[in-house]
């Protein structure tokens, strides 16, 4: 189980990478959500503030009100974030739950094809 720190030091490389991605940033310029993320594995959550597809911010806890509520382990999330798996697979599996509307979800797979297209 991994704990904030390790979640935050993952959301800062996630971070990094997807606001330097100039194709991700170009596709996702008219997208601006708060994404509340649960771990399911313990009592952690955190969010994100994406503003016309740049990652704002990632506290912990449940900041704003949420466009989409991601749910799943708290190793699935660092290995999401570090690259070492395609959420997309875990999402089809059912280990990996989004809650929101069908366009974000969508817009949530279009981003994972871009960040992991060999996966």
């Amino acid at each position: 189980m991994a704990d904030w720190d390790e979640l935050k030091e993952a959301l800062a490389d996630y971070t990094r990478s997807c606001n330097n991605n100039e194709r991700l940033r170009k596709m996702q310029r008219d997208w601006s959500r708060v994404l509340h993320f649960v771990c399911s594995d313990s009592d952690v959550t955190f969010s994100m503030h994406v503003d016309r597809g740049e990652i704002l911010s990632t506290p912990e806890g449940r900041e704003g009100v949420p466009d989409i509520v991601v749910t799943t382990t708290s190793e699935t999330f660092c290995d999401m974030f570090w690259g070492d798996l395609n959420p997309v697979q875990k999402y089809l599996r059912g280990e990996i739950t989004v809650k929101g509307s069908q366009e974000d979800v969508m817009r949530l797979d279009a981003i994972s094809y871009v960040i992991w297209p060999d996966s």
